[in-house]
């Protein structure tokens, strides 16, 4: 049996979830889909500890901060969650459209709102057989529990912002930290760099530039050091307990490229008065979407989901006036908030 819905959400990170609040006050109740377990996209996935700064009104949150408040300024819209499954197939038909899960449900939908960044993200990964086989356990692609490194050597590989924080953050309470970076010049923020350079000088840290991981020694379960190749063919064995691996991620769209979308590379061109995508009911919200002079920042994809919402409305209800209406003061607004009594 399928799912009926009026608005498809496809991507639950903050620009996903913010759609889900600019359909809610236009009196749309939505689903969302996303392929991780967790709501929140790059920002829980990449930096949940990471400060954001340019959130109006927000002087300063973390990536995790900002999920959470989407979500709760969402909850009074009861959207319907969908986690760990990836829309595979989406096929027109009346109405509006047949979309297909890789967990095998099935959404009949008026219209379908693409968030999902520039698709989903797999870090780049080394490939000796051996961090493979301590993956998520010694060799690790993102932090979710700092306090576990305390008193360990650790080795960071990278050299941009996330290797740069991470190295910073960690040295403190760290045994050992190493960075090693593939390239004599760094790509991330040259303040975090130079703070990684006072650590290195106190003593709490060394940088290694130009150098390569060629290996991992290990014993049963546990990492004893990384091998690395260094210039003019020096070698060197750095004993580790952990290994931060920063390589980057690679973007992959997977399905969605094969939805006879109207394509730039890696995004979806939209028009600018809807951000409605060349198939009629189907819009791209947030990094995802191209057009002239867009800039790939959060807030942009907040405008574009207020915009997209209201021309969804026009297509689930047509024919029926749109009027634009405060929260500040509408009794409409409020009702569907919640909050008609705190107004009154």
């Amino acid at each position: 049996m399928s799912i009926q819905t009026d608005a498809l959400i496809v991507g639950a990170g903050p620009c996903g979830l913010f759609q889900i609040f600019e359909l809610g006050l236009l009196g749309i109740k939505a689903d969302i889909v996303d392929s991780l377990a967790e709501p929140g996209g790059q920002c829980t996935e990449l930096y949940p500890d990471k400060p954001i700064y340019d959130i109006p009104a927000v002087p300063i949150c973390t990536g995790e901060e900002l999920v959470q408040n989407l979500i709760t300024q969402a909850e009074p819209f009861g959207a319907t969650y969908h986690m760990g499954t990836e829309v595979q197939e989406v096929t027109p038909q009346e109405g509006g459209f047949r979309v297909r899960t890789s967990t095998d449900q099935v959404f009949d939908a008026k219209t379908i709102f693409i968030a999902g960044g520039v698709g989903s993200f797999t870090p780049r990964k080394l490939r000796f057989p051996e961090a493979q086989a301590l993956e998520d356990a010694k060799v690790l692609y993102r932090v979710r529990n700092p306090e576990r490194f305390a008193g360990k050597r650790i080795v960071v590989l990278g050299g941009g912002d996330s290797a740069l924080d991470w190295a910073v953050a960690l040295a403190p309470a760290a045994e050992s930290m190493t960075l090693v970076h593939r390239r004599d010049e760094f790509r991330g923020a040259e303040a975090t760099a130079a703070q990684l350079r006072e650590l290195a000088a106190a003593g709490q840290a060394e940088i290694i530039l130009n150098a390569n991981a060629t290996g991992l020694q290990v014993e049963g379960d546990e990492l004893k050091a990384v091998d690395l190749k260094l210039p003019e063919g020096k070698t060197r064995s750095l004993p580790a307990d952990y290994v931060l691996v920063f390589y980057g991620l690679s973007p992959k769209l997977g399905p969605i490229a094969e939805w006879g979308l109207d394509m730039n590379r890696k995004t979806i061109n939209v028009e600018t008065a809807s951000f409605q995508t060349n198939v009629p009911g189907i819009f791209a919200i947030g990094d995802i979407a191209d057009y002239p002079g867009k800039k790939k920042l959060i807030l942009s994809g907040f405008h574009e989901a207020a915009l997209a919402a209201f021309a969804a409305k026009a297509i689930i209800e047509p024919g029926k006036k749109v009027p634009l209406q405060y929260t500040t003061t509408s009794p409409i607004m409020h009702k569907r908030l919640g909050v008609e009594d705190e107004a009154d």
